[in-house]
């Protein structure tokens, strides 16, 4: 697989034009008030990778002068929950799934996920401590079938997607971290570059 690979230049023009449009979307009541704003949107199991991965992408990307969701960072109490993760991903330009032996468990999990299918948005696939292979939506008989059939179809798309893979007992933390985050980047500087044209 080939990667283009951008100079800091483009990439300081790149985070210059996005904390620009962030100001304009701040001094905007009517588009901070109805709908959260984020630049990548970070899908995962809590029990697997909230101390972990995820949190790791967070503050990676936040450094990178980006503006990543994540529910415990993001949301605070008496928030809803369906609403304020639905609009995140509705009006997040990337999303991050980290699946893991426990994702496909969570009802969460999967709805985020065909979310961003049904929302047409670009995911970028994480396989920590799991094989595409081993990623099954089950019936235990409390998901309505619209749902089932909902996340089956958005999981069989994401495991045909090129993803990382990462093993937590033998990995590099850092390595994972940093590909994911410039691959974030190298995305969402496509999406510009495509706007633009």
């Amino acid at each position: 697989m080939h990667r283009q690979r951008y100079s800091s230049a483009v990439i300081k023009n790149f985070l210059a034009r996005q904390t620009a449009t962030k100001n304009l979307l701040a001094t905007n009541d009517a588009v901070t008030k109805n709908k959260a704003y984020c630049d990548v949107f970070i899908n995962h199991r809590g029990i697997d990778t909230k101390r972990t991965l995820a949190t790791l992408l967070y503050d990676r990307l936040s450094r990178q002068k980006l503006k990543p969701f994540l529910d415990n960072k993001n949301m605070k109490p008496g928030d809803k929950l369906f609403d304020h993760i639905d609009n995140a991903i509705r009006n997040c330009k990337v999303g991050i799934a980290v699946f893991s032996p426990n994702y496909c468990k969570s009802y969460f999990c999967l709805h985020e996920l065909a979310l961003f299918a049904e929302s047409k948005k670009k995911v970028i696939p994480i396989f920590c401590d799991v094989k595409p292979s081993q990623l099954s939506v089950t019936d235990n008989g409390n998901v309505p079938e619209k749902d089932l059939l909902r996340f089956e179809s958005a999981l069989e798309e994401a495991k045909c997607t090129v993803g990382l893979t990462f093993d937590s007992l033998e990995g590099n933390w850092l390595d994972v971290v940093n590909s994911a985050s410039e691959i974030v980047m190298e995305s969402l500087i496509e999406m510009k570059s495509i706007d633009f044209h």
